[in-house]
């Protein structure tokens, strides 16, 4: 049995209860239901001109991250989900389809998250890495990810932030020359 297999088994067995389960439900499944949190907060953005440019890096970093994971990672790994690898493990939310690596869900709110922890003031950005943080413990905690996909979703998910901003940089500078 694989250390990440051990590390999985281990917070089922030692950190789940009534309480941080129902905690953890609830944020795996708000804010990271399909990315819909993460893509409110870029559209809200997009909506006020001060923070247009944060909304753009924002929707650029979402979309390269979904892309990249969901439709280029995920099926070229293919690697099963971890309660498909092992029977021990109970997972607290329904059984998913698609693969394991790397997460979706943490990629999704490390690439909002990150731009906006770098363009927004800090009373936004950091709640949101704060929520990007626990959203990648809580897939672990429900059983559907291992440690690694979570460290890769998170990764991927900050380089595609920072994408993101350096083309909104660059967009924002062409329309100032512009002007």
């Amino acid at each position: 049995m694989s250390n990440e297999m051990q590390f999985l088994l281990w917070i089922q067995d030692h950190m789940r209860s009534d309480p941080l389960n129902h905690i953890f439900i609830f944020i795996t499944n708000f804010f990271g239901q399909a990315g819909i949190f993460w893509i409110a907060a870029a559209v809200l953005l997009l909506l006020f001109k001060r923070t247009r440019p944060a909304g753009a890096a924002c929707a650029i970093a979402l979309v390269l991250q979904g892309v990249l994971i969901n439709l280029v990672i995920k099926p070229i790994v293919a690697r099963p989900r971890p309660y498909d690898a092992c029977s021990l493990l109970i997972p607290l939310v329904a059984r998913l389809r698609d693969y394991s690596f790397p997460s979706g869900h943490t990629g999704c709110a490390f690439s909002a998250a990150l731009v906006m922890a770098r363009m927004l003031p800090k009373k936004i950005g950091i709640p949101a890495i704060i929520i990007a943080c626990l959203l990648a413990f809580s897939r672990m905690y429900v059983g559907v990810h291992y440690p690694t996909d979570v460290l890769a979703g998170a990764l991927i998910g900050c380089g595609c932030a920072v994408i993101g901003m350096q083309i909104t940089r660059k967009i924002v500078e062409k329309k100032a020359s512009a002007a």
